[in-house]
């Protein structure tokens, strides 16, 4: 029978923090009621990379990260702590920007279509002779050569007999026989069996596929029997030999196929619990027929974060964002799904335009106007993707909507149309593939940086039109979950979200206070701006929201959103001259502004953590297994990665725990306070509710409030526990409290297990009940 976790709790192994780390902390997850330990990719990555998403050896665990001697060690110690084993994995790209680092891809390189690994990756033979386009030079080939940037070395290599080429940081072997060319350095690049381009030829002719933009990952083809065994052989070594037990899959819109490969994995795994990374749009639901557990949990999250949020208050931000723009002469806001249709066309038209290119090379005879065509239904496909026959609706509303709203191209588009519908065809292959990176692209990395008016609103699987969702909706989506993926993850704070859980909870409360924060981004823009309102309005927003913040971790971010929005200033083409005003918000943070940002903060702090532990407690309590983000059980207020993937002190969690736990024993409860206890206690203590009384949490209904506040109650019923989380605080506290709300409590005695009070049978006042904490988790006394 599969293994299930209760929970799970994410550590992020790399160099800093190796497997032998991670064992040193197992005894402690152990403590705070973890069921499973939840590791970051393990396999051997790019040297020097802090995440592992960027694999260049499918055959061993990364020595940086411990070895697999290290795996040993920490599995072991996982077992003797009592907690399962649940690792990430990433099957759909591999790390190439430095190729000597992957043998694969340095073999397919110097021996080109003769190398068993060629095979491996998806590169289109019908451009460049069938030579993989190499886009790493800041100028022309010809231009390179006459600047000598371009380095031949004839010595001879293990790895490369012929001796390599150079350029900078950049090493490629040399072609059996080239390197006799030496003396004549166009001939000798002429024949290798990759093409060196100028960097910027990546948006537009690149030639093998790859993770949504990035070049320096290539994609290879799983679907193929021998690629998948050999990718993941190591894999299921782990499962079969006890040294994982659960499987998370990276990225599987990527995959040509991702039904049949979980298929596949399922069969080699012996079934073994797997999750997906799997963005769901509203209203769009997870393949029935996968072989999955369920999602890693994008779509509980967005559910807890919108019914903590005030839906008229956003609408005061919207109004706020409308000034804002007038204010500083840009064109009036356009609604999400205008925004999301202009940056998807521009992702499609700039920076992953190769990949569109590649769809009409695919394409089995001509068709006039095709590449516009085609952008445009990529531009308005509704979801990530489509897996044929299934999802031919989300298909017919792209080429639907892209006709009505292109009808000089409707003639290119019905011609389309029936091809792409063909799944015996290439182009009806790939296109789902591409589908899914213009959407992570052009929304999560594009639309939401542009989208600013309350950042909580734009977080991974969310979608910014839809504001806030009512308690009953709720309580629908909990219902849904528990009756169809009782097993799939939920969580709030991952290494991919835009801001941390309590960045977001103390962001809400923006939307029960507009009018304050309009007057103070009014201040604070007085003091610093970067003439553009709606980005001023994200960067103040992430000084609020992640305060106390460094200049540093502000600067970084700022810039980061600033050239994901590419509006002012981009990544690839960088505008100093306005990333200035960027520089200067962060160092006003910390200067001129300080007093500004900590007035403000100081009044919205306290509802903010009401937002924060009512957040926890109803994703650590509804159906699914609950996630901790490493070091997110006190208050963590990270924004974008790099922020979110800084070390974790273990060690001060771990007395933490130890303290907290020695002053329950004697009765003393901690104060919701900058220490962050108060969390750790609902963390801990419903952690380990779910892991030794599971019985507790096997059924789900709203229990019932009543009174005059009962709106800013939301209370659920798992069988024997009730959890009950306030909110929209700032609210509550206007109306004077709860006033005459009860819990409509059956007529059983009860304990809050976070306050240890016994609770007597029938309905229970709130304003007794939260008295204490804004959350209440009651166990009846059967």
């Amino acid at each position: 029978m599969t293994q299930r976790p209760r929970s799970t709790y994410r550590l992020q192994i790399r160099a800093g923090f190796t497997l032998d780390d991670a064992a040193a902390v197992t005894e402690y997850l152990a403590d705070l009621g973890v069921s499973w330990a939840y590791l970051s990719p393990l396999l051997a990555a790019v040297p020097g990379s802090d995440h592992g998403y960027d694999v260049v050896d499918h055959s061993r665990v990364d020595d940086a990260r411990g070895g697999p001697e290290g795996l040993e060690r920490f599995a072991a110690a996982a077992r003797a702590a009592g907690l399962g084993i649940l690792v990430d994995i990433v099957p759909n790209h591999v790390g190439v920007a430095i190729p000597r680092a992957n043998l694969w891809w340095w073999d397919m390189l110097r021996l080109g279509a003769a190398s068993r690994h060629a095979v491996a990756f998806d590169v289109d033979k019908r451009v460049a002779e069938g030579r993989v386009r190499l886009p790493i030079l800041g100028s022309t080939p010809t231009e390179a050569l006459a600047a000598g940037e371009i380095v031949i070395d004839t010595t001879p290599a293990d790895d490369a007999p012929d001796g390599t080429l150079s350029y900078f940081d950049h090493v490629l072997p040399l072609a059996p026989g080239t390197g006799a060319l030496a003396d004549d350095l166009p001939a000798l690049l002429d024949a290798q069996h990759y093409e060196l381009r100028f960097w910027e030829d990546q948006n537009t002719d690149l030639d093998y596929r790859r993770f949504f933009a990035v070049s320096e990952l290539a994609g290879i083809r799983v679907e193929l029997p021998d690629v998948f065994d050999e990718s993941h052989r190591e894999i299921a070594r782990w499962i079969t030999d006890g040294l994982a037990d659960g499987l998370r899959v990276d990225h599987p819109d990527g995959l040509a196929h991702p039904g049949d490969y979980l298929e596949h994995l399922a069969d080699v795994t012996g079934a073994a619990y797997t999750l997906v990374e799997k963005i769901l749009e509203p209203g769009e639901e997870l393949p029935s027929w996968w072989r999955t557990d369920g999602t890693t949990g994008y779509d509980a999250l967005v559910e807890i974060d919108r019914v903590l949020i005030d839906q008229n208050g956003v609408d005061e931000l919207d109004a706020l964002d409308a000034h804002l723009r007038a204010e500083t002469g840009l064109p009036a806001a356009q609604s999400w799904h205008d925004l999301i249709l202009t940056t998807k066309r521009k992702i499609a038209d700039e920076l992953l335009q190769s990949e569109i290119r590649r769809l009409v090379r695919a394409l089995p005879f001509g068709i006039v106007g095709a590449e516009d065509a085609l952008t445009e239904i990529v531009a308005s496909f509704p979801v990530y993707r489509a897996y044929l026959p299934a999802g031919r609706e989300h298909l017919q509303h792209a080429i639907d909507d892209a006709a009505r709203r292109r009808p000089d191209l409707a003639e290119s588009i019905a011609e389309l149309a029936p091809l792409l519908f063909d799944t015996t065809l290439e182009v009806a292959e790939r296109f789902p593939q591409v589908t899914g990176a213009v959407m992570a692209k052009g929304v999560e990395d594009t639309a939401f940086y542009r989208f600013t008016r309350l950042g909580t609103l734009t977080e991974v699987g969310g979608d910014p039109s839809i504001g806030s969702i009512s308690v009953d909706a709720f309580h629908d989506a909990q219902r849904s979950r528990l009756a169809s993926w009782p097993h799939s993850m939920t969580t709030l704070s991952t290494h991919d979200t835009k801001r941390s859980e309590d960045v977001r909870a103390r962001l809400s409360v923006l939307a029960e206070v507009p009018e304050r924060w309009s007057e103070t981004l009014t201040e604070l823009r007085a003091v610093a701006s970067t003439g553009h309102g709606p980005l001023d309005a994200l960067l103040w927003q992430a000084a609020v929201g992640a305060w106390p913040i460094s200049t540093e971790r502000l600067t970084a971010y700022g810039l980061k959103a600033a050239r994901e929005a590419a509006e002012a200033t981009g990544w690839q083409h960088p505008d100093a001259a306005f990333e200035k005003g960027v520089t200067a918000i962060a160092e006003a943070a910390n200067g001129p502004a300080r007093e500004i940002v900590e007035r403000f903060v100081a009044e919205i702090v306290t509802p903010g953590r009401i937002n924060s532990l009512s957040a926890k407690l109803l994703q650590l309590a509804a159906p699914g297994v609950p996630d901790v983000y490493q070091g997110t059980e006190l208050w963590d207020h990270s924004l974008v990665d790099p922020d979110n993937r800084r070390p974790v002190d273990f060690a001060e969690r771990a007395a933490l725990l130890r303290l907290l736990d020695e002053d329950a024993a004697q009765g003393i409860l901690p104060p919701i306070d900058d220490s962050g206890l108060a969390k750790m206690l609902i963390t801990s203590r419903t952690l380990r509710l779910r892991r030794d009384h599971a019985d507790l949490f096997d059924r789900y209904r709203a229990a019932g409030v009543a009174g005059e506040a009962s709106d800013h109650a939301i209370a659920m019923d798992r069988g024997g526990v009730i959890a009950v989380a306030t909110r929209l605080p700032v609210g509550l506290a206007r109306r004077g409290g709860w006033g005459d709300t009860v819990l409509m409590h059956r007529d059983l005695p009860s304990v809050d297990v976070l306050t240890g009070r016994k609770i007597d049978g029938g309905p229970v006042r709130l304003t007794d009940l939260l008295d204490t904490y804004p959350v209440a988790l009651l166990v009846e006394d059967r």
